[in-house]
């Protein structure tokens, strides 16, 4: 047997196609982002909020799992009117891509460093205490301009935001530092998304928070007039308007989806994401055969199985191993055998006329067939942001 040197070098080929050279994204799998959807789904969230409210796009983890950028463009094409990420890097990257409207950071900067960084892209931080907001003025003095932020108030996620008490108390602070412009002041709702049993607790709650929300600005008297009050999440912008106030941020809706059971529809919402995958490999394997990892599936009778080359380091949890199906030419093909980190086996037996390099769609509509986030939320004991957020970056994002 021939001996394999470690010091043996590549020497490309002079006359390799460029095909070879850059494969095709849609050779194994990929994400399709439907940029016509976004478009919809911003424009008919803004006409559903009203033109007396304002609609922040939220772009966070990659749009999540769209590609930011792209989600960004389009949003903005449909009506609205500033963008919110999660994280300074995000924000950034935004800017990059040439985005020029308002950026608002939901994360907490925490040193001089990033909240340099944040002024010098023109982001807006979100500021819960009166330490973040002295390093801002601070740059903002040595720059004779004045830096804009948003103060958040916690009224009951527990999470970021300072407690009620200290609101009018920081903003007199705030108001003293002059190079800070306070142009918003927002909370986050904890249980408005929620679709259980405890469905009249979590309204409940929602209301208390509106409710403690509305206290602090009440005691701020004529300032509150003065910069942008948001609260509204999607679940809480299609369940109830009282709860719009100036602005509201909308994420899972601006994909497609409600959080709530049976909303989506009732605005126009169009899923924006297909996820899709070849077929790499076919076989023909009798009864009682094992597949995959522990044989966790057996064939009942002869079978014919297509390998597909997707798997959970693609974003599928192992956890829907054998409980999903994939979509070919509108008809339903089911996942056996455990999921693995590169592929996964679909029985095709009834449907023979599937060959090799045939796309099967796991995630989005084909043929008159739809799966969904939440049927695999459903499944598996995720959410659908997780699901959606889930998809790595070796998928590549193609636009249509």
């Amino acid at each position: 047997m021939r001996n394999i040197s470690a010091n043996q070098k590549f020497v490309p080929l002079g006359d390799t196609p460029k095909s070879v050279i850059k494969p095709n994204p849609c050779n194994r799998a990929w994400v399709e982002v439907n940029k016509k959807a976004i478009k919809n789904n911003s424009k008919v969230l803004k006409e559903f909020i009203g033109k007396e409210c304002l609609l922040m796009a939220v772009v966070k983890a990659d749009g999540y799992g769209h590609g930011a950028a792209t989600v960004a463009k389009a949003a903005l094409l449909g009506g609205a009117d500033s963008l919110g990420v999660a994280t300074l890097e995000e924000g950034i990257e935004l800017r990059k891509a040439g985005i020029k409207c308002q950026i608002l950071i939901l994360g907490n900067l925490i040193n001089w460093d990033e909240l340099y960084s944040s002024f010098h892209w023109g982001l807006i931080p979100t500021i819960s205490g009166i330490r973040e907001a002295i390093i801002c003025n601070n740059i903002a003095e040595r720059h004779k301009k004045k830096f804009a932020i948003h103060l958040k108030v916690d009224t009951g996620m527990t999470r970021l935001g300072c407690n009620l008490e200290d609101v009018s108390q920081i903003i007199r602070k705030i108001d003293f530092l002059k190079n800070l412009s306070l142009e918003g002041i927002y909370s986050h709702l904890a249980l408005a998304d929620q679709n259980s049993t405890e469905e009249s607790f979590s309204t409940n709650f929602t209301q208390i928070q509106r409710d403690r929300f509305n206290k602090v600005l009440n005691n701020l008297g004529e300032r509150k007039k003065s910069f942008c009050r948001h609260l509204a999440n999607s679940a809480g912008t299609l369940s109830d308007d009282r709860l719009h106030l100036d602005m509201v941020r909308v994420g899972l809706s601006l994909y497609g989806y409600s959080p709530l059971n049976n909303c989506a529809s009732d605005i126009g919402l169009q899923p924006a994401l297909n996820v899709k995958a070849r077929v790499t490999f076919i076989r023909d394997v009798p009864d009682g055969t094992g597949v995959g990892y522990g044989h966790l599936f057996k064939t009942k009778r002869k079978s014919r199985l297509a390998v597909v080359a997707i798997g959970y380091a693609d974003g599928v949890s192992r956890a829907l191993s054998g409980k999903i199906s994939a979509i070919v030419d509108g008809v339903l093909v089911p996942q056996v055998g455990a999921i693995a980190m590169d592929q996964m086996v679909f029985d095709i037996t009834n449907q023979p006329n599937i060959k090799v390099g045939k796309a099967l769609t796991l995630l989005g509509s084909d043929g008159g067939k739809t799966i969904s986030p939440q049927q695999w939320s459903d499944l598996s004991g995720l959410i659908p942001w997780e699901v959606l957020c889930g998809f790595k970056n070796r998928l590549p994002r193609i636009t249509i």
